[in-house]
């Protein structure tokens, strides 16, 4: 395995593109928190409002409600701009449609850096990918090659690490709080537990202490692509 490396520091924009809302909670916005904080810009695009994702609740219920937690999420960790596209949740595949939906964002937006969910098939054994997350993240790999011009970097959120970025208990406590702002979907989830409770254990999980770092807090990246022509083994 080679050596963990620090995330890269000398960027000014990034791009979180992720299929449902709640991704970016369950994985990245404790580093998010560093980076908006630092002065940083960071927008969110969404394949989908999420409309599938509450059990019992119509889905012209449910994509309201979490397209709004979503929202209220983001700015918790200093993301104002969240954009919401209208592909189908649980059924998103890596088509045309959809490729051309993210080489297009990217092109407008522009970022350094775009960051993404895991593509792998499982995060750990016993513990499969979800469909949506596979065939989305693939396909931000395949919009981002056929770019002339691409971003700087393209990370993955995820095991199998190659970066890592250090955050320190404020960032941890905001992205607590920002997935705790999903408040009816946690709710649903696990009727059984306390939303902050439900936040601060994902949370936890995702920012283990690492002892490449001194035992600090990170969250943890996979390099895909540089533009460089550097990939991810």
């Amino acid at each position: 395995m080679s050596e963990l490396l620090p995330f890269p520091s000398d960027w000014n924009s990034a791009l979180v593109l992720v299929p449902h809302p709640d991704d970016p909670e369950y994985g990245v916005a404790a580093a998010v928190a560093k980076w908006t904080t630092s002065g940083k810009t960071v927008r969110y695009v969404l394949a989908c409002r999420g409309e599938a994702g509450i059990e019992g609740m119509r889905p012209e219920q449910a994509g309201p409600l979490r397209e709004g937690e979503q929202r209220r999420s983001a700015a918790i960790v200093g993301v104002g701009d969240v954009s919401f596209w209208d592909f189908p949740d649980s059924d998103i595949r890596n088509t045309t449609e959809l490729r051309a939906k993210i080489a297009e964002a990217i092109t407008d937006l522009a970022p350094d850096v775009v960051v993404t969910i895991y593509s792998g098939p499982e995060w750990e054994p016993g513990a499969p990918n979800q469909r949506d997350h596979i065939e989305f993240s693939n396909a931000v790999a395949d919009a981002y090659d056929s770019l002339s011009d691409p971003p700087r970097w393209l990370f993955e959120n995820g095991p199998e690490v190659t970066h890592a970025e250090v955050i320190d208990t404020r960032c941890f406590e905001r992205a607590v709080a920002s997935l705790a702002a999903h408040d009816v979907y946690l709710s649903v989830l696990d009727p059984d537990s306390p939303v902050i409770e439900q936040a601060h254990k994902q949370v936890d999980m995702a920012t283990s202490p690492r002892p490449e770092f001194n035992g600090r807090r990170t969250v943890e990246f996979i390099l895909k692509r540089s533009r460089n022509g550097q990939r991810s083994i």
